[in-house]
Order: C-alpha cells, then sequence, then structure tokens
C-alpha cells in the first residue's frame, strides 16, 4: 500500500511500536487504546503530522527528534512522569493529560506551540512556559496548584486567551476569579466560563485602580466618616458667597522642592497664605521638624484619624501614608489666609473632589538626570526611590499634557531659586498686586491694606471670571475714610464668624430672607417697612431686591443649622447697613440694625429653629445654596509675627 496515508489501528491489543514497515508517506497514526509500552525511533516518517498514542502504557517520550513535520502528539492516560524527548519538533498541539508530570520542563524549545494541555497531572509551578509567545490554551484542571502569584508565570504570554484551572487548590483563595483576570488580562475564557467587561474592570479596579478611582474612594472614605461627627460650620467654607476658600497646592514628584517653595512662600506672602502641614506615618529625615515640615505620627493614630473623619485626602506613596487633615486647612481659615500645601498628584485627584477649589501649580523637574543627581546628593533615598522618582516624571507630565487644564500653572523646578521666582511671580499675578501696582498707590509687596481684594483674586479661576474682575480693577481708588470702615466691618465679620466677638453679626444666623403670602399682590400690599434711621418706607417690592423669596410658613434656620440651608443675599446683608455707612463715612458695625418681621403674623419667627424649606442653586461644588455669612476675610487679625514655619 505505497499511497497509505492515515492508519488507524486504536482499541486493539498492540504491544509492538510499528512492528512493521508501513508506507513512508503516512500523515495521521492513531495507535490509542492499545498495549505499547515503549516508543521507537520515527525517523523515517519525515511525512507524520498527527500520531495518536492515548490510553497506552508509556513511560516515556523518545523518537521524535527527525518529525520534522509533526505538529499534533497526543499521549493522554499514559504513565509519563517528566516532559522530555521532544527537542525541535514543530509541536503546535500536545495532550499530556492524565499522566504523573509533577513539573513542566523541556519545553522551551517548542515555539510554534499553541495549545497545551496538562490536565489530570500533579503540577504545582506553572513556571516553564514563559517563553511560548503563540501559546494560546492551557488546560491545567485537576492539579495541584496552589497559589494565584503562580499565574504570574502566564502574564508575558501575549496570545494567552484560555486558561484553564478548575479542580485545583487555588480556586478556594478570596477573589480568585478577579486576581486572575487582573494578572491575565487577555483572557477571554477562565475555567471554560467566558471573561466579561466587567470582570475585566472590576478586577483592575481592586487590584490596580486607576488614579481617579482611587481618589474617589478615598473621597467617599473621609466624607463617610465625617458625617458620623458632630457636623459644624466650618470656617473654610465661609469666605464668599460665589467663590470657594482661596488655597494653593504646590504638587510634583518626590524632592522636587514643594516643600521648601512652600515654607518660603508662606515666610515672604505671611499676610496672605499659612502653611499647612500634613501628617505621615514615615519617619522623619535629617532636618525635618515635627509639626512644621511633616505631623508624624504612627499608622495606628492615622488609622485613628482617618477613622475621626480628621482628613480631607490621603494617600499611600513609599509604603508609608500621607494625609491632609481639615484642621490644616481651618487654622488657616481662622486667621483669615489662605492654605499652601504640597502633595503628590494622587493627592491632588482626590482633593478635586472635594467641595474646595485651590489653584493647582505642577513643580515638574525637565533635567531627570540632574534630579536623580539631586536626590543622591541628599544622601535621604534608596537607589529604588530615586529610579521611582524619576519614573514618576513622566507620569505627571502624562496628565499635564493629556488634560489640559487640570493645573492653573506649570513651573519647572530645575533650579529651586529660579523657580521660586516664578511661582512668587504666578502668585502675585493671582492675588493681583501687579495690577495694584500699576494703578499706583500701592506696593506690590504683600500688604495688609488690601488683602481681602487680593484674596478675591486669588479665587478667579476662567478667563470669564477675569473679564468679571475688570471693572473692579478699573474702580477708582478707595479714599482712606472708606478703606478704614471695610477693614473694620471684614474685622468684625470675621470676630463674629470665629465666635470671639458675637455682635451684629450674629444676626446674620437668625436672619432670613421672608415671603409675602402668594395670595398678596406686592403692588398694592399695605405692609410697609419702616428703615430705623430715616422715614423712608420700603415696600415688599423693595424688599425682593434685598433677598430670596420663601414659603409663607418658612420658619427661620437656628445657628446651628448647616451651611446648605438658604439665607440672606448679599444685597439683603448689605441692606443692614445704614446710608451713612454706605458712603463710607462711618463704622459699618455701628450702623447695622436690625429689620422688622414682615407683617404681624410673622412675629417671633426669627427665634424658631425648624429647617426652611428652600430649594437648591446650582453652582460650584459645595454651593448648592447661598451661605450665611459676610464675604471675604481680611488677611491677618493681629500684628503677631507668622511663626517660623
Amino acid at each position: 500500500m505505497p499511497y497509505l496515508i492515515t492508519l488507524d489501528a486504536s482499541h486493539n491489543e498492540i504491544t509492538d511500536f510499528f512492528g512493521f514497515e508501513p508506507p513512508k508517506n503516512l500523515k495521521e497514526v492513531n495507535f490509542s487504546h492499545n498495549r505499547m509500552s515503549a516508543m521507537k525511533d520515527l525517523s523515517a516518517y519525515p511525512s507524520l503530522r498527527r500520531l495518536h498514542l492515548d490510553h497506552n502504557d508509556f513511560h516515556e517520550i523518545r523518537g521524535l527528534e527527525n518529525c520534522v513535520s509533526l505538529t499534533y502528539l497526543s499521549l493522554a492516560h499514559n504513565r509519563i512522569s517528566s516532559i522530555e524527548g521532544l527537542g525541535d519538533v514543530p509541536l503546535k498541539e500536545i495532550s499530556l493529560r492524565g499522566n504523573q508530570i509533577q513539573r513542566i520542563e523541556n519545553v522551551r524549545q517548542l515555539r510554534t506551540l499553541q495549545s497545551f494541555d496538562l490536565a489530570f497531572n500533579k503540577i504545582r509551578s506553572l513556571s516553564g512556559l514563559e517563553n511560548l509567545d503563540l501559546l494560546g490554551t492551557i488546560d491545567l484542571e485537576g492539579n495541584q496548584v496552589t497559589e494565584i502569584k503562580e499565574v504570574s508565570h502566564l502574564h508575558d504570554l501575549p496570545l494567552l486567551r484560555t486558561l484553564n484551572l478548575q479542580q485545583n487548590p487555588v480556586q478556594d483563595e478570596p477573589d480568585y476569579r478577579l486576581a486572575v483576570i487582573f494578572l491575565l488580562q487577555r483572557l477571554t475564557s477562565l475555567d471554560q466560563r467566558e471573561v466579561t467587561v466587567e470582570e475585566k474592570v472590576s478586577a483592575v479596579n481592586k487590584y490596580d485602580p486607576p488614579v481617579e478611582v482611587t481618589a474617589a474612594r478615598d473621597h467617599m472614605t473621609h466624607l463617610v466618616y465625617q458625617l458620623t461627627q458632630p457636623q459644624v460650620l466650618f470656617d473654610s467654607t465661609l469666605p464668599s458667597l460665589d467663590t470657594p476658600y482661596p488655597m494653593l497646592v504646590l504638587t510634583g514628584p518626590q524632592a522636587c522642592g514643594k516643600r521648601e517653595l512652600a515654607h518660603k512662600l508662606c515666610r515672604d506672602f505671611c499676610d496672605f497664605f499659612a502653611y499647612g502641614a500634613c501628617h505621615t506615618t514615615r519617619s522623619p529625615y535629617f532636618g525635618e521638624v515635627d509639626r512644621c515640615d511633616y505631623h508624624f505620627v504612627s499608622e495606628e493614630d492615622f488609622q485613628h484619624m482617618t477613622r475621626s473623619g480628621k482628613f480631607i485626602e490621603t494617600l499611600r506613596y513609599g509604603g508609608h501614608l500621607y494625609g491632609l487633615s481639615r484642621e490644616a486647612i481651618e487654622g488657616a481659615a481662622r486667621d483669615g489666609l489662605a492654605c499652601c500645601v504640597h502633595m503628590e498628584l494622587e493627592g491632588v485627584y482626590s482633593l478635586k473632589n472635594t467641595y474646595l477649589e485651590p489653584r493647582y501649580v505642577l513643580l515638574v523637574p525637565t533635567d531627570s538626570e540632574a534630579y536623580a543627581r539631586r536626590m543622591r546628593q541628599r544622601g535621604l533615598y534608596s537607589p529604588s526611590q530615586i529610579d521611582a522618582a524619576v519614573g514618576r516624571v513622566d507620569f505627571y507630565v502624562h496628565v499635564h499634557r493629556e488634560r489640559p487644564g487640570f493645573f492653573d500653572n506649570t513651573i519647572p523646578c530645575d533650579d529651586l531659586e529660579e523657580a521660586y521666582r516664578a511661582l512668587s511671580q504666578v502668585v502675585r499675578e493671582y492675588l493681583g498686586l501687579e495690577e495694584q501696582a500699576g494703578r499706583g498707590g500701592v506696593s506690590a509687596t504683600p500688604d495688609t491694606t488690601r488683602s481681602g481684594d487680593s484674596l478675591v483674586a486669588f479665587w478667579a479661576k476662567t478667563p470669564s471670571e477675569q473679564h468679571n474682575r475688570m471693572p473692579m480693577r478699573l474702580a477708582p481708588q478707595r479714599s482712606p475714610a472708606e478703606t478704614a470702615s471695610i477693614q473694620r466691618r471684614q474685622q468684625r465679620a470675621q470676630e463674629a464668624l470665629t465666635g470671639r466677638s458675637p455682635g451684629v453679626f450674629s444676626q446674620l444666623f437668625l436672619r432670613h430672607s421672608l415671603t409675602a403670602p402668594a395670595a398678596v399682590d406686592v403692588q398694592t400690599s399695605s405692609v410697609a417697612l419702616q428703615h430705623p434711621s430715616e422715614d423712608r418706607c420700603v415696600t415688599p417690592a423693595n424688599w425682593l431686591l434685598c433677598g430670596p423669596l420663601q414659603d409663607r410658613n418658612t420658619h427661620l434656620p437656628s445657628p446651628r443649622e448647616s451651611r446648605a440651608s438658604s439665607g440672606p443675599s448679599t444685597r439683603s446683608s448689605a441692606w443692614l447697613c445704614s446710608p451713612a455707612d454706605s458712603a463710607g463715612n462711618s463704622d459699618a458695625g455701628e450702623g447695622m440694625r436690625a429689620v422688622p418681621p414682615l407683617g404681624e403674623e410673622l412675629k417671633g419667627v426669627g427665634d424658631s429653629g425648624d429647617t426652611p424649606g428652600t430649594g437648591t442653586l446650582t453652582g460650584r461644588p459645595g454651593s448648592d445654596a447661598k451661605p450665611v455669612l459676610p464675604p471675604i476675610p481680611s488677611g491677618r487679625r493681629t500684628n503677631e509675627q507668622p511663626s517660623p514655619c
């Protein structure tokens, strides 16, 4: 039979392996379910492509070295204990199911292998499959793989799509499926189940979440813990009706100089900024001072502060925890100053989820070699830490390039002196000090005379807001009497907010814009408000200009209610001042008068503690309602010297 191509001699009792001389052009041979025990040399059959030897009694693999056309080999359910004798055979599929193999070895030369069936053996480790770049299917069912980390040996197989680890002890590990999917993100089938997109996303979010996901979880954690604490009205939420608390954040890779620049900035602009020291669980470096550079605490204390709702944002970097406490911001806000802090990029992502809207300045090294050399000269960092820090520079640059507007400004920090000159110039522009100097009569150096206006300029964030500030900058210079009056009013407002000097401004916590009944015609209503200082009648139509209307039966908020409750607008707060104060010729505190209630039926409603039923207003995050407090802080209240920190 010289033209015989396929030979099927399965399910017999053949004991000799090719005990005859078949045609040399055989392409497929099936000797499964026989009684063969030894393989012989098959060099005489160069055309052989498929060889089935299942269910025999073979103990080893041999004789296949010269089978240059063999692509399929099946030796399932034999007594093979080791993989050997395959050489450089161009096999694409191998089945060694149901043998006694304990290790995967001698397969690195099988560069064309695409499917490997090793089910029901005694394999514990997946080492040995690393270089099989064409391998797409691996069946390891019924083995003894116990650790998820063994899957990492398959991580670099670019075409691996199907993996079966059923009936292995590793399946008892917690989150086994997500862990394997995370390590092998190219998989489309795991344990004979399709891998879904949702599982891939969940695996990444669990084991290596993107910065945005980590920041969102961090913000959610601190928000929940803060809600379990007694609710108070924070000073950092009170500076203005339409703008957030002024804050400056310096961000950049480790040891780029952001902490030194923050300290120097707070010293030179001490009438505007206060340094906010973060908490950390690492030990202090040489020269660092506790409560000045950082608050150095134990990890147990750090976790306790987290559960107590003390932090606004936290992150783990280099094996240590870092966190910005609310008290760091509140301490600056109580002094009427903007808080200046520094943090890694992960902290910026977390802070962007809060109600705060700081100015973000990126400090980035442009010369990686000089940056690494500067870290080595400090003698504080290991080579691995230096390499990690240098590698993160690209991360900062990538975010800056891919997300325009994420940072308000970018400053190279290869030379710290040059970086500080650029930073101080940027801050002067933020504070509006350059414009004040250009108008004349105001120094370009920091001064407390106009710090309130400068902080207003600091809050402007968009070109439209810059445009809205132009009329204020072009306004004529204030007279000394007007400036003194504004200073006194701002100082008393700030003292009232901190509870040090409760005066007429404390009435703002009790006042509320009132509403006439819906059936009353505001044009014909006989109800009138008499101003205490002069015989001028204010009709309900004029009252509309003083604040938003509320329901007739709505009560006024108590002093303990949150900032989210609606309150008088800037116009209504200013209406409480006398005309003399409006002209800037008298003290604001002395000119304040309480407004009588609207109608007899509303007498005594100002003492009620019920929550007003007001709607919310859209705007910046955290400003769903107008606050009830005077707008602008006036800088440092005393002439105390700034802390050396």
